[in-house]
């Protein structure tokens, strides 16, 4: 049986930019790659690009996504934002916010948001985000691909992953239905690219939201490796350490862990 019915999809998100726009897949390589595609032969904003498996799922930094058949949530979004690129972070920070809101309204967990692109459950990790962008010789982006992926109803991992993830069923010890899920994060998605658009700082509220934005004690693997304390997040989303060594460093490109 599939695990979406798209009618009652269309229906719960009837008055969002993303209602009669989701498309199916049993079984894709990557949702990214569908949505990069389809913005590249022109798809309007707002396209939705769901599957049932992903064979070549990747995280930030071109890590592997494992992406178990017809247990987890894979699911990317085009956007075509009047934004210039260096503010393509934001975009990031906002689908952790609504990807926080949608887990807690369907399966009554909070999710700490582990800057700038991981969704941790006690510790361990249910989910990505990953934002692909094309850009215009102005410095604008052409379009935004944005691709979220969260374990649902995993009941084991690889060995290489059993310490370091977990899914919303076993933290709930209960089934979840990937279909309120999905209605939930686009629903929760749209509210915050609104709020965005109407000024809300987002910084400070993903500030809010994450207890990794300030005060924690993190190793950084860029720039040759280096340990210190998280101190907020700069105007275009990007994390700052004060770095044990002395000095305030820009963290650009993730690999922050707990330490």
């Amino acid at each position: 049986m599939e695990p979406y019915d798209l009618t009652a999809l269309d229906a719960a998100l009837q008055g969002t930019l993303f209602a009669g726009r989701v498309r199916y897949f049993p079984a894709t390589n990557s949702t990214n790659s569908l949505a990069i595609e389809a913005a590249h032969n022109g798809e309007a904003e707002g396209a939705v690009f769901v599957a049932g498996q992903q064979m070549a799922g990747r995280g930030r930094g071109g890590h592997a996504w494992h992406s178990a058949p017809g247990t987890g949530l894979y699911v990317s979004v085009l956007l075509r934002p009047t934004m210039s690129a260096t503010e393509a972070m934001k975009l990031a920070l906002v689908a952790g916010l609504a990807a926080q809101s949608a887990i807690l309204r369907s399966a009554d967990l909070k999710v700490d948001l582990r800057w700038p692109n991981d969704l941790m459950l006690n510790g361990r990790k249910c989910g990505g985000i990953l934002v692909e962008t094309a850009t215009e010789t102005s410095g604008q982006m052409r379009h935004v691909v944005v691709g979220i992926g969260i374990n649902v109803n995993h009941e084991a991992f690889p060995d290489e992953l059993r310490i370091e993830a977990t899914s919303l069923s076993m933290e709930t010890e209960r089934e979840q239905d990937v279909q309120t899920l999905l209605a939930a994060l686009l629903v929760e998605f749209e509210r915050e690219l609104q709020a965005m658009a109407r000024g809300e700082d987002v910084i400070a509220r993903f500030e809010a939201a994450s207890t990794w934005a300030r005060g924690k004690r993190v190793s950084v693997a860029e720039d040759g490796g280096y340990t210190g304390t998280t101190a907020g997040l700069d105007g275009d989303g990007l994390l700052r350490v004060n770095d044990d060594r002395g000095g305030e460093r820009r963290v650009r490109s993730g690999g922050v862990r707990e330490i």
